[in-house]
């Protein structure tokens, strides 16, 4: 078990003497949806190379950032920047945006990433509201990692998606005509794509998208008892249902198309906050 407000004590002092406020909402931003940091005002932007402990992220479309910002009279931590686990990362550090968020005290998280469309009625520019998601061999993992042991804690996982913050993302695509599709995200270890085959097999197990991030940050954050839920950008046909080569660039391309439909219904998301 591994005490995280011992091993990210000094990251989290110096974050609460950064702070210039306390957040009521935090944001992490996925593959090629960046640039949302830079489209609300921002107070005061922290560069995670500053905080000690905070892993370096490697992956193109993942800036280092943490950003305090305001919109709609909210106050915000922004996270600009993911932590992966096929990036060589352990899980005790890929979940560092939602431990953050946890002891600043906040009680959104929304979680967003670029996802591999498996279900034969999305198409790349699709935003897609999580139901819920597959953990396996995470939950087990995660659950001995922390220690998160009594029944409480574990029902816990039964709380994400949130079923208030995802009333209100419903609402926000309602306001702004953002057709949202939904359904069921599975993890996957990365750092290579998916075989044609596990597609398949995804696909009979009644799994919409597939990516390498967001679970272990929503168990985490949803057992820690946050409102947590997640949207996934199409960017492109999963294996075996796309007729071309699948690549990280198409990821990216993809996500600069939906960039402003996705500022769009997030600042909405903010706005519905209550």
């Amino acid at each position: 078990m591994i005490d995280l407000k011992f091993k990210y004590l000094n990251l989290i002092n110096k974050l609460n003497e950064a702070a210039p406020f306390k957040p009521e909402m935090a944001i992490v931003l996925g593959s090629g949806l960046g640039n949302f940091a830079e489209r609300i005002e921002t107070v005061k932007t922290i560069p995670t190379s500053d905080l000690p402990g905070y892993p370096k992220s490697t992956v193109k479309g993942h800036q280092g950032f943490i950003h305090f910002a305001k919109y709609a009279n909210k106050k915000l931590i922004i996270f600009q920047g993911r932590i992966h686990f096929y990036e060589g990362y352990k899980l005790s550090e890929c979940i560092l945006p939602a431990f953050i968020s946890k002891q600043l005290g906040v009680k959104y998280l929304l979680l967003t990433n670029a996802a591999g469309g498996i279900n034969s009625n999305f198409l790349p520019g699709d935003l897609m509201l999580f139901t819920s998601l597959n953990a396996l061999n995470l939950k087990t993992e995660l659950t001995s990692l922390f220690g998160i042991a009594s029944l409480e804690q574990k029902n816990n996982f039964k709380n994400f998606p949130s079923k208030s913050l995802n009333q209100l993302i419903k609402d926000a695509s309602l306001a702004e005509n953002i057709f949202l599709k939904e359904g069921i995200y599975w993890f996957s270890k990365g750092p290579s794509y998916e075989t044609p085959a596990e597609i398949q097999m995804y696909d009979k197990l009644g799994i919409d998208a597939v990516g390498m991030s967001t679970v272990h940050e929503a168990i985490y954050g949803a057992v820690a008892g946050m409102e947590v839920s997640g949207i996934s950008t199409i960017t492109n046909l999963a294996a075996g249902i796309s007729e071309t080569k699948l690549s990280h660039n198409e990821v990216m391309e993809t996500s600069k198309l939906v960039e402003k439909k996705f500022e769009r219904l997030v600042k909405r998301i903010i706005n519905n906050i209550p």
